[in-house]
């Protein structure tokens, strides 16, 4: 008998027909004689309609409230999942986050966890229930619930996994494991039938929307083997874990990500200090950057344009332009490019990996504007619209 954590994600419970696919799915897994708990994310697009619900009513609300309105999505689907394997005829309870003993910090929107306090869990494990459990969502000290922001169901089955040192980790999915590039848009993207954690985080940060990066730092954290599979089809999926077969592929993936936004302070003053005082005021303020490009200096003044999310975009434009437009700089933002990267641990001890990226680009007519490199990454900011032709060009460079 084995210990099994499966997640689904919404697309996976988006409709009756599919809670009872699901619903069939874990019994199947039960009935083989394993204990199952199940993560569940909210229908379909019910978290973004509870969004615009709320800026109906007051796009300036608390970060408290909405995580009060956002928490219902997760608490629908339980309830619907766990009345789907009742009528199969197997025992089941849904539980919240809470109820389940996810407690977090006090971050409301973008909560960590700090502690699962299982007793619950357990008591009903022993009575060989099913458990269905709310992913994205727990509470905190002061017993208010909190999310986990996007992706956070992923990182709540990975904590359960690791929390009840679980025999698995099954993560399903509307695609059938992890692919060197989106099967939707380049149709000969290669599954792969395993990948390290570093690789996998490296994708999962660059754009690739497998899985939730914070659910990949924790199973490396804890040594929690994934599975990434199909919920649709039955066949194996992609075991993420420490060491995976090479292959004899040297790049594992070519991913995009079209949520950047390039930041420039153009004519700063070329003084100590003042690289330091750019970004410690972007991290006093929760704003994380990546690709960061500063010019040599000259005339006494210096540039440095850097890439952060676009949602965190206006703020950092408008906190560096209070900070260094008075000192005679000019600070812009460009929103409309995208970032193009390859991954793979076998770049480091393989000479030509760059050039051959570039030239693909060259040859589909594709401008590069910064370059970012890394032992496992080489990434590159290109014009949007140029965004899905320039991961194609890559990809068929690497693989044909």
């Amino acid at each position: 008998m084995a210990l099994i954590i499966q997640k689904f994600g919404g697309s996976s419970v988006a409709n009756a027909e599919r809670v009872m696919n699901v619903a069939r799915t874990i019994t199947d897994t039960y009935k083989e004689g394993n204990d199952v708990v199940v993560v569940v994310s909210a229908q379909g697009d019910t978290t973004d309609d509870l969004i615009e619900k709320a800026m109906e009513i007051n796009p300036r609300g608390s970060k408290r409230e909405m995580d009060m309105l956002l928490t219902a999505g997760e608490q629908i689907s339980i309830a619907l999942l766990a009345m789907a394997i009742e009528k199969i005829g197997c025992p089941v309870v849904s539980l919240l986050g809470w109820q389940a003993g996810f407690h977090t910090n006090t971050a409301h929107g973008a909560a960590r966890i700090e502690e699962i306090k299982a007793d619950r869990l357990l008591k009903e494990i022993d009575k060989h229930k099913i458990v269905i459990v709310a992913g994205f969502q727990g509470i905190h000290k002061g017993d208010d619930l909190t999310t986990l922001g996007r992706g956070g169901s992923d990182t709540s089955a990975v904590a359960l996994a690791a929390a009840l040192h679980a025999d698995l980790c099954q993560i399903y999915t509307d695609v059938t494991g992890v692919f060197t590039a989106d099967p939707r848009k380049v149709p000969n993207a290669k599954k792969l039938t395993d990948i390290t954690y570093d690789e996998m985080l490296e994708l999962a940060t660059l754009g690739a929307q497998v899985l939730n990066n914070r659910s990949v730092e924790l199973a490396k954290k804890y040594n929690v083997e994934i599975e990434v599979l199909s919920s649709m089809v039955k066949e194996p999926g992609t075991i993420v874990r420490e060491v995976a077969k090479m292959e004899k592929m040297l790049i594992r993936g070519v991913t995009k990500d079209m949520d950047v936004a390039r930041i420039s302070v153009v004519g700063m003053q070329d003084v100590p200090g003042n690289a330091f005082k750019l970004f410690s005021s972007l991290a006093a303020k929760g704003i994380n950057i990546d690709v960061i490009l500063q010019s040599v200096g000259r005339d006494g003044t210096k540039d440095i344009s850097f890439t952060c999310a676009k949602s965190n975009a206006e703020q950092a434009t408008e906190l560096l332009e209070n900070i260094f437009g008075l000192e005679g700089a000019t600070v812009s933002c460009d929103t409309s490019i995208a970032k193009v990267s390859v991954v793979g641990a076998g770049m480091q001890s393989h000479a030509g990996t760059a050039s051959k990226m570039f030239g693909a680009l060259y040859e589909a007519g594709i401008n590069i504007s910064m370059i970012s490199t890394s032992e496992i990454t080489i990434s590159v900011l290109i014009e949007k619209e140029m965004a899905d032709k320039a991961v194609a060009a890559v990809h068929k460079a690497f693989f044909g």
